[in-house]
Parts: C-alpha cells; sequence; structure tokens
C-alpha cells in the first residue's frame, strides 16, 4: 500500500483513462511481479543484488522510461485530452506500459530476493516451486490492491472526465509524479 511507482502509476492511469485501463495497467504489472518471482526463484536476481553495473543499467532504463512518461503527459495539450475522452484506451499499449514499468525497476527484484526466500522452507521440498507460489501470494494481493486503487481512482477520473481542464491538469500532475519517481529509481542505492 505504500506509493511507489507501480501504484502511483495505476492510480494516474485510472484517473486519466478509467477503471478498466487501471486493471490493465495491474495486469501488467502483475506480469511483472511473474518475471521477478521468476528471476528470484532461479537466482538470477542475485546479479542485480551482486552487480553495481547491473544494477545501474536497469535503474537507468527504468528512470529514462519514466521520464518518457512524463513526456507525454506534459506534451499532452487540452485538445488531445478532450479527444481521448471520446477514444477507447488502447488496452495493449497499457498493458506493455505496466509490464515495462515493472520489470525495469531493480529495487522490486532485490525486493523479492530479500523478501521471499524468508517464507520458503527447504525442508518442504524444491525452493523455486515455494518461490513461485509466494509469488502468485503476492500476485493476487497486488491485484486485490491495485485493483482498488484502480477503481476509486477511475471513479474519480469520470467525475473530471468533462473538463478539459481537469484532465489537462491531471496529465500535469501525472508528468510530475513521473518525473519525481524518475529522479527517485535514479538516486536508488542497492539494499
Amino acid at each position: 500500500m505504500a506509493p511507489g511507482p507501480d501504484n502511483i502509476f495505476v492510480l494516474t492511469q485510472s484517473a486519466l483513462k478509467g477503471r478498466l485501463a487501471g486493471f490493465v495497467v495491474t495486469l501488467g504489472l502483475c506480469s511483472g511481479i511473474i518475471i521477478h518471482t521468476t528471476a528470484v526463484a532461479f537466482g538470477v536476481a542475485a546479479l542485480f543484488q551482486a552487480s553495481q553495473l547491473a544494477f545501474i543499467a536497469l535503474k537507468v532504463i527504468g528512470a529514462i522510461y519514466l521520464l518518457y512518461l512524463a513526456w507525454q503527459a506534459f506534451r499532452a495539450s487540452s485538445q488531445e485530452v478532450a479527444l481521448r475522452g471520446t477514444q477507447r484506451p488502447e488496452y495493449g499499449k497499457l498493458y506493455r506500459l505496466g509490464f515495462i514499468m515493472n520489470i525495469t525497476n531493480p529495487k522490486v527484484s532485490i525486493f523479492f530476493l530479500a523478501f521471499l526466500p524468508q517464507f520458503a522452507d527447504p525442508g518442504r521440498g524444491q525452493l523455486p516451486p515455494q518461490m513461485l507460489l509466494l509469488g502468485l501470494l503476492f500476485i493476487a494481493s497486488t491485484i486485490l490492491v491495485f485493483g482498488s486503487i484502480a477503481l476509486l481512482a477511475g471513479t474519480l477520473g469520470e467525475k473530471f472526465a468533462s473538463s478539459p481542464r481537469a484532465q489537462l491538469i491531471l496529465n500535469r500532475v501525472a508528468g510530475t509524479v513521473f518525473t519525481a519517481l524518475a529522479i527517485k529509481l535514479a538516486s536508488a542505492e542497492r539494499l
């Protein structure tokens, strides 16, 4: 529930494009969690923990991506916002955005590397299947939390949908949030 890039992304996309858009972003983010869980289960995430270069490369890619999203939000004019309100969101693009957003955040891999092994027990069998099960439980909780955020933000966004000025303000807020998250990610240190 702590504000981070992923749940803020769900919030802004839901407010701007509707509840369903927020749920699609959530599914993309959860697909990224599958990648992180698999990486931890098979030891790949340890590379990002051990290699400063790999960690820096992934966080720079993530920060650039967030700045790209900020740039798109800042350059949207009120006319584009009004036109988008009448168009159906591109759900495939939103899914990909959520997926990329999640997998380019090295702190997620490191979090999973630190978090999941605490709950795995070698006495109960092989560790990779246990890690994957724990990842699935994390995905279920993510769907509940992010789904709730999408529902709430999408409902509030509908109230602003009739006002191009309010939509423009939401885009500027989203751009500011993405810029702040890019700066935070770029300055992140390994745990």
